[in-house]
């Protein structure tokens, strides 16, 4: 089972019951699959636990208004519970990380068959 997101360049409002945060259940050990492969790579974004159902936006950096978002959610791994949003299906490279919909936060490289991390900036998570 994937991380439901969907791929699309936003040139409408985008309704939930909150403009950028999900309620939902944590998921449970083991319940993540990717979509890796030959071009294809994933990014795993891990934040503090208050953002928990917040949705996190990235795009290919020379195309920000080609946006792909995921919501946060509790992840339950040895020792405990950490906080993240997992992109798969990504075509290989350099990819924005956005705070909301107008400011950056920071810049990741997605490579082909892999996994690649980034961890939320604490100062930004309480702004």
């Amino acid at each position: 089972m994937t991380t439901p997101t969907h791929e699309q360049t936003h040139t409408h409002k985008h309704e939930h019951e909150s403009p950028s945060w999900h309620s939902m259940t944590p998921s449970g050990q083991g319940t993540v699959m990717l979509n890796i492969g030959n071009g294809i790579g994933a990014l795993i974004i891990n934040t503090p636990g208050r953002m928990h159902g917040r949705e996190i936006e990235v795009s290919p950096v020379d195309d920000p208004a080609r946006r792909t978002h995921a919501a946060v959610r509790a992840r339950y791994v040895w020792g405990g519970v950490c906080y993240s949003v997992v992109l798969d299906s990504l075509p290989e490279g350099r990819y924005t990380v956005w705070d909301n919909p107008v400011t950056p936060l920071g810049e990741v490289d997605v490579p082909s068959g892999g996994v690649a991390d980034f961890t939320w900036p604490v100062a930004a998570a309480v702004a």
